[in-house]
C-alpha cells in the first residue's frame, strides 16, 4: 500500500503566487477605471480652446489688472480646457474700435466700458455715464442683472447697432473726480474754452458749458496733456489716474464731481464664437462676471 505524501508549498511559491494576485488586482482596477471615465481621458488630451482678447487699458492701469485677473479665474474653473490670451490697448485695434473688432471676429472678445460706445449711440452711456441720480453703480448693477437691464442692453447692442456682440457687466467703480487742472475750477464760466478730456453723457455737458471736449481713450491722455493738446482731464478714481501719471502733469485734482456718479466693466465676446463655446464653459465665464 503506498503512502500518501503531503506536498506543501516553498516560501519562494507562496511569494510568487501573492505577487501575481497583487499585480493582476491593480491591473483590473485600472482598466475599470479606465472603462468607467473614458471622456476624462479623451478631454484631457485635446488642446485648449484659445480665445484672443483685448482690453481698453495700457498694461500699467489696474482696469487692465482686473482684466488679467477675471482671465485666470475663469481658466482655473475651466481646469485647463479655455486658455485666454490677453492683450492690452492697441496691441490689435485702438481702444475705441474694440467693439467693432469683436463683432466682425478680428478679437474673440474684449473688455472696456460702454461710456466708449458713446460715439455709436447716445443710449450706450446710460449703461456708464448715466444722470447723477438714482442707482449707484452697485444698484446698477443689481438692475442690469436682475431687473431687466441686460435685456435692454442686449437690443441696443444687438438689434439698435447690429453688433454681433453678447457682453457681461461686472467690477462697480464709484464716483469719479472732475479732473486735474493747471488751476482751480471755481465757477462754471472757468470751463469755457478749456481743452477738456471725457467721455460718456458728460462730453455733451461739459460741451454745452463751452469747454472744448476732446473724446481720448485713457492710454492717450497724458501724451496728450504733456504736449499741450489738452489743458486739463478726468479719467476714473484717483488710484488708476496717479498709475497713469496724471499727477506728473497737472497737479490740482477737482475732488467733487457729478458728471459720473458710477461706472462698472464690461466683458464682451463675438457672439457667435460665444455660442460655439461648451454650455458649461459658457457658464464660468458668465458667473465669473458676477
Amino acid at each position: 500500500m503506498m503512502k500518501k505524501v503531503k506536498q506543501t508549498k516553498t516560501k519562494e511559491e507562496k511569494v510568487s503566487r501573492r505577487s501575481f494576485l497583487k499585480t493582476a488586482t491593480v491591473a483590473a482596477g485600472a482598466a475599470a477605471v479606465s472603462l468607467g471615465f473614458p471622456a476624462v481621458k479623451r478631454a484631457s488630451a485635446q488642446a485648449p480652446i484659445t480665445l484672443k482678447m483685448q482690453s481698453t487699458w495700457p498694461a500699467v492701469d489696474i482696469f487692465h489688472e482686473d482684466f488679467v485677473d477675471w482671465a485666470k479665474k475663469v481658466e482655473e474653473m475651466c481646469g485647463g480646457r479655455l486658455k485666454i490670451d490677453l492683450l492690452q490697448a492697441g496691441a490689435v485695434v485702438p481702444a475705441f474700435e474694440l467693439l467693432e473688432a469683436v463683432s466682425r471676429g478680428t478679437l474673440d472678445g474684449g473688455h472696456g466700458v460702454v461710456a466708449y460706445w458713446f460715439g455709436r449711440n447716445r443710449a450706450a452711456s446710460l449703461f456708464g455715464t448715466g444722470p447723477c441720480f438714482g442707482l449707484d453703480a452697485d444698484g446698477m448693477l443689481a438692475w442690469i442683472h436682475y431687473g431687466g437691464g441686460q435685456e435692454l442692453y442686449n437690443e441696443l447692442i444687438q438689434k439698435i447697432l447690429k453688433m454681433n456682440v453678447v457682453s457681461f457687466f461686472h467690477g462697480p467703480m464709484p464716483t469719479q473726480p472732475l479732473g486735474w487742472f493747471k488751476t482751480e475750477i471755481k465757477k462754471p464760466e472757468d470751463l469755457k474754452d478749456l481743452r477738456f478730456r471725457t467721455v460718456g453723457l458728460s462730453a455733451s455737458l461739459f460741451m454745452e458749458m463751452g469747454a472744448a471736449v476732446k473724446i481720448l481713450p485713457g492710454g492717450e491722455i497724458i501724451p496728450a496733456m504733456e504736449r499741450g493738446v489738452l489743458d486739463a482731464a478726468e479719467f476714473n478714481n484717483t488710484s488708476s489716474d496717479k498709475l497713469l501719471g496724471f499727477p506728473d502733469v497737472r497737479k490740482i485734482c477737482m475732488a467733487q464731481s457729478y458728471h459720473q456718479a458710477g461706472e462698472h466693466f464690461e466683458i464682451l465676446f463675438n457672439k457667435t464664437k460665444f455660442e460655439s463655446l461648451p454650455k458649461d464653459i459658457q457658464k464660468i465665464i458668465q458667473y465669473a462676471c458676477m
